[in-house]
Order: C-alpha cells, then sequence, then structure tokens
C-alpha cells in the first residue's frame, strides 16, 4: 500500500529533542482531525531520528501500533487510536 495522501510531518534537519515535541503535537493535532492513518517522515541517515520516532511512538498512548513503510524506510506509518 502507498501512503501518498496522508497527513505527514518530516523531521529532516530537527535534532531530537525538537523531533520528540513535534511528533507528539502532530499525533494530538491529527487526532483532533480525526485521521487514523499518518507517516513521519525521518529519513536513513545516522539513524537518530528514526530512532527517536520509534522511542515517542512507543510511549504515546494515542499510537496503536506503527511500522517502517516498505516502499520507504525513511517513513514511519502510524496507525492512531479511535477516539
Amino acid at each position: 500500500m502507498l501512503y501518498n495522501n496522508i497527513n505527514s510531518l518530516d523531521l529532516h534537519g530537527l535534532d531530537r529533542e525538537y523531533a520528540k515535541i513535534l511528533i507528539n503535537e502532530f499525533i494530538e493535532d491529527n487526532i483532533k482531525l480525526k485521521e487514523r492513518t499518518i507517516k513521519v517522515i525521518h529519513g536513513n541517515g545516522t539513524g537518530i531520528l528514526k530512532r527517536t520516532t520509534q522511542e515517542v511512538l512507543k510511549k504515546n498512548k494515542n499510537v496503536e501500533c506503527f511500522k517502517i513503510n516498505n516502499f520507504n524506510t525513511g517513513e514511519t506509518i502510524i496507525t492512531l487510536r479511535k477516539h
């Protein structure tokens, strides 16, 4: 499944701490919009932003599940819990 037409957050060029804040705000915004599927673009690089993204998603109670996109390993697809 291609994930082109879903809301996305691009973290390129950000540091870990700012990325954590933006990911959580992005999740909250999409809950308000009643979106179920979103994506975070973290790139591949050294893997710091990918690991940061996964750490934040594991701790966020509004995240039902997440996975690396099979077609682009530089992004994570997130399914939010129903509200």
